[in-house]
C-alpha cells in the first residue's frame, strides 16, 4: 500500500513528461526565432508574396494531415457547421494571419511577440461580452495593467518617431483580438468534430480567399532568384513553425496539461528579443523593456487570476498566448 496522496508514476510516464518538456522548450524557441526569420523573408518576397506561398503550402499540409488520420474518407460536416468553419477560416486566416504578417513586417520581432502575447486579455473580454464569464476584479486589474504596459511600450516608439513600427503594433493588437475570437468560436466545433477536422477544414476554407487576394503579388515575385537561405526560411516559417509547431504543441498540452504548459509561452518574447538583437540588431531602451514587463505581468494576472471560476468548457482555452497560425 502507498500512502494517501502519493501517485505512482511509471518510468514511461516520467519519460513522456520529460520529452514533452523538452518539446515545449523547443517549440517556444522556434516560435521566438520565427519572428526574426519572417522579417528577413518579408524583405525578400514581400508580405503578400509570403502569404501567397504560405497558403499554397498550408492546404497541402492540412490535406496530408486529414489523409493520415482519416484516410481518403474525410468526415462529413453539417451545413451549419461548415458555415461556422468558413467563418473561422475567415477570422483565423484571412484576418488574423493576414494582419499578423503585415504587423510583423512593419513592427519589430520583439514587439510583435509581446503584442501577440496580449491575446488572452482579448479572449477574456470576448467571453465577458458573450456572457460566458464574469471577470473578477483581479482580471479587470490585469487587463488594465496590460493595456498600460502596452501604452508605455508604444510610447517609446512614438517618441522616437517610429510611426511605422507603432502602426505595426496597433495592427498586431487588432490581430490578437481576431485570434481570440477564433479561440472562443472554435471550442464548440472542436467538441463536436475534433481538433484535426476543425484546424484542417478552417485552413482549407480560409486559404482560398487569401490565395486569390495575394496571387497578383505572388506571381510578380521572381522565385527563381532566391538562394537556399530564403527557401529554408520559408519552410521554417510555414511548415516547421506554423504547422508542425502547433501539432507538437497540441501533444505537449495533452501530456503536460494546459495549466502547466501555458506559462512557458511567456518565454517567447525574451527569446524573440534575444534573437532579434543578435540577428537584426533590434535596439532596447529602458522604457521599452519596462513596458514589456508591465504588459506581460498584466496579461499573466488577467489570464490566471480567475481561471478557477471559468465554466469547464472554456477553462482550458484561455492560456492560448500565441496565434497557431502566425508564428506561427
Amino acid at each position: 500500500m502507498f500512502p494517501a496522496g502519493h501517485d505512482i508514476i511509471s518510468p514511461d510516464s516520467r519519460r513522456r513528461q520529460w520529452q514533452a518538456l523538452v518539446a515545449c522548450i523547443a517549440i517556444v524557441a522556434v516560435w521566438g526565432a520565427n519572428f526574426s526569420v519572417q522579417k528577413v523573408v518579408f524583405e525578400a518576397v514581400s508580405p503578400a508574396g509570403f502569404l501567397f506561398v504560405r497558403y499554397l503550402i498550408m492546404p497541402a499540409c492540412a490535406l496530408a494531415l486529414l489523409v493520415h488520420v482519416y484516410g481518403l474518407r474525410f468526415p462529413s460536416v453539417p451545413r451549419a457547421d461548415l458555415l461556422a468553419l468558413a467563418r473561422l477560416g475567415f477570422f483565423g486566416h484571412v484576418l488574423h494571419v493576414g494582419s499578423v504578417t503585415y504587423g510583423i513586417h512593419w513592427s519589430t520581432a520583439f514587439s510583435s511577440s509581446l503584442i501577440l502575447a496580449c491575446g488572452p486579455v482579448f479572449t477574456l473580454l470576448i467571453l465577458r461580452c458573450s456572457g460566458i464569464e464574469r471577470m473578477t476584479r483581479a482580471q479587470v486589474a490585469g487587463a488594465a495593467i496590460a493595456c498600460g504596459g502596452v501604452l508605455v511600450f508604444l510610447s517609446d516608439k512614438l517618441a522616437a518617431g517610429s510611426w511605422s513600427a507603432g502602426i505595426g503594433d496597433l495592427v498586431l493588437l487588432v490581430s490578437a483580438s481576431f485570434f481570440s475570437y477564433y479561440t472562443v468560436a472554435s471550442k464548440p466545433l472542436i467538441e463536436r468534430h475534433g481538433g484535426v477536422v476543425v484546424m484542417a477544414y478552417a485552413t482549407l476554407l480560409g486559404a482560398a480567399p487569401i490565395v486569390l487576394l495575394t496571387a497578383p503579388a505572388g506571381l510578380r515575385v521572381d522565385w527563381t532568384v532566391f538562394g537556399p537561405g530564403i527557401w529554408l526560411g520559408l519552410l521554417f516559417a510555414i511548415v516547421v513553425s506554423a504547422f508542425v509547431g502547433w501539432l507538437v504543441w497540441g501533444w505537449v498540452n495533452a501530456v503536460r496539461g494546459v495549466a502547466r504548459t501555458a506559462p512557458m509561452m511567456y518565454g517567447m518574447p525574451p527569446v524573440a528579443g534575444l534573437i532579434s538583437w543578435i540577428a537584426v540588431g533590434e535596439a532596447f531602451t529602458v522604457t521599452k523593456v519596462a513596458g514589456a514587463m508591465i504588459a506581460l505581468g498584466g496579461v499573466a494576472l488577467a489570464q490566471f487570476a480567475g481561471n478557477a471560476s471559468l465554466p469547464a468548457a472554456f477553462r482550458m482555452r484561455l492560456p492560448s498566448v500565441r496565434s497557431a497560425a502566425s508564428r506561427r
